[in-house]
């Protein structure tokens, strides 16, 4: 287990942290970032992004990146959070679809998508959830049935961020239906601008919306199939497994945190918050915590190790620290400063509203903690 960072990744950081503090980048920051139920675009930031070379720094550079380690996508991460940046666009295409793709993807598929995610000129989003089936993702019912050399796929998914936006959409669809609950299916990926697509706004009350997404006979080519056919149940698990780092909700959790505090301090010396000392004293532990947690899967996955085990605890503990963090935090402004609509009461109240969806995405709590509760089962019985 690491309890710090080397004296190259320490260097790293300190140049991507310059590089965020630009006047441009911090101008087109400001305007991707949504309020009051309103989500701007947040594409011109990437393209700007893509062009200082920070959006894929750990992918070989004949896919767009710089081929640094794994880890150090994990401190642009941190750096982009914490530089004010709306993440979903990096966690979405970049940490998910375009890992994906470097994981199971044909080298002719890297090479017609993954440059161009690089650069922040491309975006993708996942279509695994469907209505009614939660987090089973054996309980999906999409269907892509074969046409000459491709397929058509029909069907509805939910749930997904930034989709209006984004030019591909990971899809998971039964290939073979009625093969059996985690057989017969398959992984495309679809064009979101093709006619076929209905891209509609599911009513929510967090500044980023969910979308629902019909799809009607969509044509795929068989080029944009990834993978084996009916091979995708064991590939959606290990990426699932790499998704679960809980970075990303560490982020949210730490940056919350992080505006609670200058909510109080913005009270001058003189305000008195005692109440709040013993709660201050063990968030930040816990955060402290839950950054441990999340390193330890990351640099595993650096190792070419994946830890599903790891992973669930990681992602169950920092969900779940985010969701508490933010209930704590959206009562930390006084009375005025929600009147006068502060930079951190804004901030706290979108958290509030955003934070009930954090232990639902990449897999429920409930089924971090059967992962956990199957992994000692099995230590158990292996034991006897």
């Amino acid at each position: 287990m690491r309890f710090g960072f080397t004296e190259d990744q320490q260097r790293f950081r300190a140049h991507v942290r310059e590089a965020l503090r630009s006047p441009e980048v911090r101008a087109a920051a400001a305007e991707a970032t949504g309020a009051d139920g309103v989500e701007p675009d947040a594409r011109p930031l990437y393209r700007l992004l893509g062009r200082l070379g920070l959006l894929a720094v750990h992918w070989p550079a004949e896919y767009g990146g710089s081929g640094r380690p794994p880890t150090d996508a994990a401190i642009v991460a941190e750096e982009l959070v914490r530089a004010g940046v709306p993440d979903t666009f990096h966690v979405n295409t970049v940490q998910i679809v375009g890992q994906f793709l470097l994981m199971a993807g044909t080298e002719e598929q890297k090479l017609r998508y993954l440059p161009a995610m690089a650069r922040g000129e491309s975006f993708a989003s996942v279509l695994y959830t469907e209505p009614d089936a939660a987090s089973d993702l054996g309980a999906l019912r999409a269907v892509a049935r074969p046409e000459g050399d491709g397929y058509r796929i029909t069907g509805t998914k939910v749930f997904s961020l930034k989709t209006r936006f984004v030019d591909l959409g990971l899809c998971a669809a039964r290939t073979t239906p009625g093969a059996g609950k985690y057989q017969g299916i398959s992984l495309f990926l679809v064009d979101m601008t093709d006619p076929g697509v209905t891209v509609s706004v599911i009513p929510g009350i967090g500044d980023e919306h969910f979308h629902r997404v019909d799809l009607d006979a969509v044509p795929v080519p068989g080029g944009d199939l990834i993978g084996p056919r009916d091979g995708g149940w064991p590939l959606l698990n290990e990426a699932l497994a790499v998704e679960r780092t809980g970075l990303d909700y560490h982020l949210k959790a730490e940056r919350w945190f992080g505006t609670a505090l200058d909510a109080l301090l913005d009270e001058g010396p003189d305000a008195a918050h005692e109440e709040h000392l013993e709660r201050i004293g063990r968030w930040h532990g816990a955060l402290t915590t839950d950054h441990v947690l999340c390193w330890e899967v990351l640099t595993g996955l650096a190792d070419g190790r994946v830890d599903q085990l790891a992973a669930a605890v990681a992602k169950y503990h920092s969900s779940e620290l985010a969701q508490s963090v933010a209930a704590w935090a959206v009562g930390v402004p006084t009375p005025r400063q929600r009147a006068d609509r502060t930079p951190e009461a804004l901030v706290l109240d979108s958290a509030h509203r955003e934070a009930p969806g954090l232990t639902l995405s990449a897999g429920t709590s409930e089924v971090m903690l059967q992962i956990v509760t199957a992994a000692f089962d099995s230590l158990g019985q292996e034991e006897h």
